[in-house]
């Protein structure tokens, strides 16, 4: 029955495993900042690079909308874009679902 006391006498030393309390927030903070440098800012840097191409599109220009249709610039308003996708077929799509831009300037010829 020695065996139950030794088992339920939290060791000697007192202590019983309690950590300081700043060492204990040390794998906390190294852990954020690898969640900071791998993932939260390049996927900052990212929204802003898409921002400012969102904001520089202008009358002309070739994109790409997220769903997938090529086509070209013809009108921009503050929220909406005017693309022509063929020979007198447009369409408007929202700003933020323009995917990226193809060519800048680019006059559409007999293939484009």
């Amino acid at each position: 029955m020695n065996f139950l006391a030794y088992a339920m006498g939290g060791g000697s030393g007192g202590a019983g495993g309690q950590g300081g309390g700043f060492g204990a927030f040390i794998p906390l903070i190294l852990m954020f900042a690898i969640f900071y440098f791998l993932l939260i800012r390049p996927q900052q840097k990212k929204a802003k690079q898409h921002k400012e191409m969102i904001s520089a599109i202008k009358k002309g220009d070739r994109v790409v909308s997220s769903g997938g249709l090529h086509g070209t610039v013809t009108g921009v308003t503050d929220e909406v874009v005017t693309m022509e996708i063929a020979p007198k077929v447009r369409v408007k799509v929202s700003r933020g679902s323009i995917a990226g831009v193809t060519r800048k300037d680019t006059p559409s010829g007999p293939n484009g």
